[in-house]
């Protein structure tokens, strides 16, 4: 496409294309379509849309079109995939100037150059990141913004990047741009902060969006770009900083007024500040300790004190609470039962973590959460009034915790009383019985009170196990308060009735129960209370139905069967019904409970489609996994489905429960190991290795202790196919996505066997290649290519040897998933998917679960699905020759069958 004489058609094409006539709209858009494959088409769209002079609308469907031709053709491999030359173009023609005026496509700009980053950054545009670091520093305003904004979108989509090769050229970039990236934001942070009692809003505000750009492009950094951050001066003393900036920011709320757009801006930069936080808390918890005491006491005299009065805002409060669980809840900061099997660092953070929590600091804590941020607000209550199964879900919202203010305080209160029972019991035993009695009904501040307290009851049940005699409080406190028919009771009975519901399975005598059914038969005929889902009569009718057939089983596994088909039939929405659901799942599969011989089965199943339907955990979802452990010990004929539950939760939520399950979880797995069937042995494999898949930095160090015994059977050559296969699925998983803990388990086995590291990756590498044939998945016959390619380059005489092996494997893997295009004659990795597709739904099959839509948005996470093995094979191939340089990789190579040289040249044709 000729340059010159193209631009006025294109242009006239693309102005066509925005029009609102169909007529006009459909034949633009078809042709548009027919040029994308067109070589200068791209150059002719950069033409356009760095043209200020042009319309609006056409500038920015031209860069859509742009972006969306860098998804599907600059890949050297696509079909129809650009000229090296007209991308080379293309790279210079995007960062010649950064003066875009618009900020909508300035922002598309900034994307579609960190998506060409993705691809090309540094070896074939090793320019960018200078040109980038030169652009911020300049005077003009405007360019030095948009430069600004294309450097966060850059660094952040590296930083994205997870397979070990790229993990390292982020390390390298990392480490070279730091103390810039400090120093830019210290000036921008530093320019706010004296412009901020200036009155020029202006001024104001353009600063306060440098200063928030560049803490973004400082957080992907420190948070991705090292992987010690501790033995790094600038990154700790960029973190300890953090308070003292806070600190400063939280102050200018007081300074902005009520500029709507400053204030947003400034409350946003105050939250990426607690982001830089909670990340690098999750991502390097031992390098997180020298903060925790800061942390600690920042976030506690801004919740819980009156430091904070006047100017904190809700979600401020939640990031702050947010920080205290996750030092609370953190699984490193945990020491062993056996002090002496703990490693220094976990000692050292949890004296830190005991010298904070002291006596009088958990109980303001606890008196604060109960009697301030547990206290319904008027607002709440006229939600409830207006809109009461809405507001039910919008209290019980899976991940709202995190968000939210009200689910968040709830999980911090279970969090902390459960860590801090023996401290916190008394004091909220103490609370109760302030509260014995009726309350008068014309003192609202008196029942809020006593909401939040029964409230507290509710969350912290578990733990009170010994010290509440529920049967005596129910019947002296609770069912007369169920009595209670004033208007102003209602919220107090509903919370009552909760209360109940949270005790029922944990200390509760059958023959209170009829009790309670004829209390629970009055309440149903009040239209007001939210204590059913609200799913029409069947719903209505199966609670009522459930409490009376409690002598009669087998009319209960019919019931469980009606929940079964409602779940599935329901979905999503099926979360409605947890209040009432959770309780049956969690009765029906408790193997304490007489019932359960007759309801196991059933229960189990409910659970599964449960948690299939689910649209996020919620802290109930999470508890009743209590009820697993006792499950795994039975080895029984349920175990198929029990492992079919566990992967439902690691599928949903895997850091929740894998921080609050995973160490029990674990030890029942060892012991399983032991002596279930090899199916049975599979079935625990694959749920180690879905834990791997979805959190490959979590899941290692969760089932550490049993990545040796796969260690062990993959170097011993376990003589059953489909448990090598399996062996192997978990051990690349852990090579390629988490390359430095797969070291430090080589480290522990060479330890184990008595052999030198190098001597035993040589070994497995050995038996990796012999027991290729049985794997006969094709994911994970690529995944296997995948992460023996990962140890590449490299100038390790063992790895160099092991070279014809990995070559062949790769090669293997490439007739596994390469396809031929008949019209192009290349090839192309037909496991690739680069977008998110509703799957069509035909009348016959059933709509997906929200499971699968979760394994879907996994599939475009997980290596296997978005790199290229063409492409990575070129890479590392390239990488190894640039390494030894050709002299020495030339006799590598040939120590390659010449047939699979060809094979894999053909396959590697257009690199």
């Amino acid at each position: 496409m000729d340059l010159n004489s193209a631009s006025t058609v294109v242009l006239q094409v693309l102005t066509q294309a925005t029009s609102q006539d169909t007529a006009v709209l459909k034949p633009a858009e078809e042709q548009l379509k027919q040029w994308e494959t067109q070589p200068g088409f791209y150059s002719v769209l950069l033409n356009i849309f760095t043209n200020h002079t042009l319309d609006i609308n056409v500038r920015w469907l031209a860069v859509l079109y742009f972006k969306n031709g860098i998804d599907r053709y600059w890949r050297r491999v696509a079909p129809h995939a650009l000229s090296e030359e007209e991308k080379s173009t293309l790279r210079a023609g995007l960062i010649t100037n950064f003066n875009e005026p618009i900020n909508q496509i300035a922002t598309q700009i900034a994307v579609l150059i960190a998506k060409v980053a993705r691809l090309d950054c540094p070896r074939q545009w090793p320019e960018l990141i200078p040109t980038l670091i030169e652009s911020v520093k300049v005077q003009d305003d405007l360019r030095q913004h948009r430069a600004l904004l294309t450097f966060y979108h850059v660094t952040k989509t590296l930083a994205s990047k997870r397979l070990a090769a790229d993990r390292k050229l982020f390390y390298d970039l990392a480490s070279g741009i730091y103390n810039f990236a400090c120093s830019l934001w210290n000036h921008h942070t530093d320019t706010f902060l004296q412009q901020v009692s200036s009155g020029n809003e202006a001024a104001v505000l353009s600063s306060l969006e440098r200063t928030l750009l560049s803490l973004k492009v400082l957080r992907k950094l420190t948070v991705n770009g090292f992987v010690e951050p501790h033995k790094n001066m600038e990154v700790m003393g960029f973190l300890h900083g953090i308070f003292d900036r806070l600190k400063q920011f939280l102050e200018c709320s007081r300074s902005v007024g009520t500029n709507n757009v400053c204030r947003d801006r400034l409350e946003k930069t105050i939250i990426l500040f607690t982001k830089v936080l909670l990340d690098f808390l999750d991502q390097h918890p031992f390098s997180f300790t020298p903060l925790i005491q800061r942390s600690l006491e920042f976030s506690v005299s801004y919740v819980f004190t009156e430091v904070g009065e006047g100017i904190t805002f809700e979600r401020f409060i939640v990031q702050c609470m947010n920080l205290i669980k996750m030092i609370v809840k953190n699984y490193a900061y945990k020491p062993s039962k056996n002090f002496e099997d703990s490693s220094p660092e976990t000692l050292e953070a949890h004296k830190i973590k005991m010298a904070f929590f002291t006596y009088p600091t958990l109980t303001e804590i606890c008196r604060r959460l109960v009697s301030h941020y547990f206290l319904l607000t008027e607002e709440e209550l006229t939600m409830w009034e207006e809109d009461p199964e809405g507001f039910t879900v919008e209290e019980t919202g899976g991940d709202s915790w995190k968000y939210s203010l009200r689910p968040c305080t709830e999980v911090l209160f279970i969090d902390i009383f459960h860590e801090y029972n023996q401290t916190l019991t008394p004091v909220l035993l103490e609370m109760m019985q302030t509260l014995q009695g009726p309350t008068n009904v014309e003192d609202m501040n008196a029942l809020l009170i006593k909401d939040a307290v029964y409230n507290a009851v509710g969350l912290a049940a578990y733990e009170l196990f010994d010290s509440v005699d529920f049967d005596q409080w129910f019947k002296n406190q609770l069912l007369p308060e169920l009595q209670v028919i004033h208007n102003r009771y209602k919220p107090l009975r509903r919370r009552v009735i909760w209360l109940i519901g949270q005790w029922i399975s944990v200390k509760f005598k059958s023959d209170l129960r009829p009790m309670l059914y004829e209390a629970i038969c009055n309440l149903l005929q009040d239209q007001d209370l939210v204590i059913r889902p609200y799913v029409g009569c069947l719903v209505q009718y199966l609670p009522l139905l459930w409490k009376q057939s409690e002598e009669h089983n087998m009319l209960r596994c019919a019931i469980l069967t009606t929940l079964i088909h409602l779940v599935q039939g329901l979905g999503a929405d099926s979360k409605n019904l947890y209040p009432f659901l959770l309780p049956v799942i969690q009765l029906s599969t408790d193997v304490s409970q007489p019932p359960h011989v007759y309801l196991l089965e059933d229960g189990l199943e409910l659970w599964l489609v449960t948690l299939e339907n689910s649209p996020c955990i919620t802290p109930e979802l999470l508890r009743i996994f209590q009820n697993m452990s006792p499950l795994l010990e039975r080895s029984s004929e349920n175990l198929r489905t029990c492992f079919k539950i566990i992967n439902g939760y690691i599928f949903l939520s895997s850091t929740e429960f894998l921080q609050t399950y995973a160490v029990g979880l674990c030890q029942s797995f060892c012991e399983l190991l032991k002596e279930i069937t090899t199916e049975g042995q599979v079935q625990v494999l694959k749920v180690v290795e879905n834990a791997l898949k979805v959190n490959p930095v979590l899941g290692p160090q969760m089932f550490q202790p049993i990545l040796p015994y796969v260690f062990r059977g993959i170097i011993e050559g376990e003589r059953y196919p489909v448990v090598m296969s399996t062996y192997l699925g978990v051990m690349g998983r852990v090579l390629l996505q988490n390359a430095s803990f797969f070291s430090s388990l080589l480290n522990e086995m060479a330890h184990k066997f008595n052999q030198e590291m190098d001597q035993l990756l040589g070994n497995m590498i050995e038996m990796w290649v012999d027991r290729m044939d049985n794997i006969t998945q094709p994911e994970r016959r690529k995944l296997s290519a995948l992460a023996l390619l990962s140890l590449l380059p490299s100038d390790n005489s063992v790895i160099q040897d092991k070279f014809c092996g990995i070559i062949n494997i790769s090669v293997e893997g490439l007739h596994d998933v390469m396809t031929e295009d008949p019209e192009t004659g290349t090839y192309k990795d037909c496991m690739l998917m680069s977008h998110l597709e509703e799957p069509k739904v035909t009348e016959d099959e059933e709509p997906p679960t929200e499971q699968d839509k979760r394994k879907k948005i996994l599939a475009l996470k997980d290596p296997v699905h978005t790199v290229s093995l063409q492409q990575f094979t070129y890479e590392k191939l390239k990488a190894q020759q640039e390494l030894l340089g050709e002299q020495a990789f030339q006799p590598l190579m040939e120590t390659v069958d010449t047939e699979i040289v060809t094979q894999l040249q053909e396959f590697l044709q257009g690199f």
